[in-house]
């Protein structure tokens, strides 16, 4: 990639106005690149577990760590990006020997959450998820929503890539900095707290998820209840969502163990698989959610289905009272001369009476039999 020098901060702020407007064409839109620092989080160089003083930038701070480790210290820089653009990840893979293609997936993000390994080098990608906060089921239009955090996990640097506006990670490096003995076990202990902290909050959400699925429960089978079944497949649709951001993890975390020895020392390997261990228990949380929603459509399908067969025997039983009077006042309705009972005093009182009569021996009958 092409060196850039740095901008001042009014046209910094000028340029990513006019880029993200798509004001800025032709030439000009390449030769303006907006500078790492713009979307750097922290970025902090540690050294036997405790963090040292003062601010770096990225490749100040991998000099810095080459300055320790030629001193016979083991050390490692953690650098921290939000959303940065080609030219940023570009400039930082630059500087830490980053593959290429784990670079385009870091840029571009909506990846499947994956293990990778690269040389000595291992390409995380774990899928956040946070629940999103509803006063009913029924009102909602979203319920989990998703980003992305990228690891990049070499001997001496960690490089997290953050999508999306939830799952920050300081209060992860605020707590690994206030355990030094974890912080010593060197730059995969990062990725173990990382993964660590994503995995919680999956049981986390899957808990709140739960108690929805009880009250949309609780909601189909009571009797007098509106059954809304595009709630349910709205339900149904986050959990597909949580399936794939959790189910594909767990496979790739059973390497660890395996396939990554070399990297990863003995004590962390004993931490990523209690992270396994919460990864399969939310995995399978999710599976129960599935298999419940798909019978939950199942039953307010059958529920609809009655409710339709109850109005339908209703209806039926009021249309055949109206056929009564309908029949009778149809045919005396009729202009003939000789009809029985015409020129009786009491044949209009007798065929109200008949009518009534009938009318009302139908609606017991309907009533006895549950059509009313």
């Amino acid at each position: 990639m092409a060196s850039f020098r740095a901008l001042p901060p009014s046209l910094v702020k000028q340029a990513s106005r006019a880029r993200a407007l798509g004001h800025v064409e032709g030439p000009d839109a390449s030769r303006i690149h907006v500078p790492v620092s713009q979307s750097v989080v922290d970025c902090g160089v540690y050294c036997d577990g405790t963090r040292l003083p003062g601010k770096y930038t990225h490749a100040a701070a991998l000099n810095k760590v080459h300055e320790i480790e030629a001193e016979g210290r083991s050390a490692f820089v953690w650098i921290g990006l939000h959303e940065p653009d080609e030219h940023q990840m570009q400039s930082v893979a630059d500087v830490f020997g980053l593959h290429e293609l784990a670079v385009e997936d870091a840029v571009h993000a909506h990846q499947r959450p994956k293990l990778e390994r690269y040389d000595k080098m291992l390409f995380l990608v774990l899928k956040t998820v946070t629940y999103v906060e509803h006063e009913s089921i029924t009102n909602a239009r979203e319920i989990v929503e998703t980003g992305e955090i990228m690891i990049f996990v070499g001997s001496d640097f960690v490089v997290t890539v953050r999508h999306g506006e939830h799952g920050g990670l300081a209060g992860v490096r605020k707590h690994l900095e206030a355990s030094p003995d974890n912080l010593r076990l060197g730059p995969y202990s990062v990725m173990h707290a990382i993964a660590d902290h994503v995995v919680d909050t999956y049981l986390d959400v899957t808990d709140l998820i739960e108690h929805d699925i009880d009250a949309m429960e609780e909601d189909i089978f009571s009797p007098r209840s509106q059954t809304n079944i595009e709630c349910i497949y709205l339900l149904k649709r986050e959990v597909v969502e949580l399936r794939r951001a959790i189910g594909p993890l767990a496979t790739d975390l059973q390497r660890i163990g395996t396939d990554h020895d070399d990297l990863i020392n003995v004590e962390i390997r004993r931490y990523m698989r209690d992270v396994l261990d919460h990864t399969i228990k939310a995995s399978e949380r999710i599976a129960s959610y599935d298999e419940l929603l798909s019978s939950l459509v199942q039953a307010a399908l059958g529920k609809v289905a009655m409710q339709q067969n109850v109005d339908m025997r209703k209806i039926s039983a009021w249309v055949a009272i109206a056929a009564v009077p309908t029949a009778m006042a149809g045919i005396y309705g009729m202009n003939f001369d000789h009809m029985p009972e015409l020129h009786w005093t009491f044949g209009y009182p007798m065929v109200l009476l008949v009518m009534t009569t009938v009318c009302f021996v139908l609606y017991r009958n309907f009533r006895r039999n549950n059509w009313l």
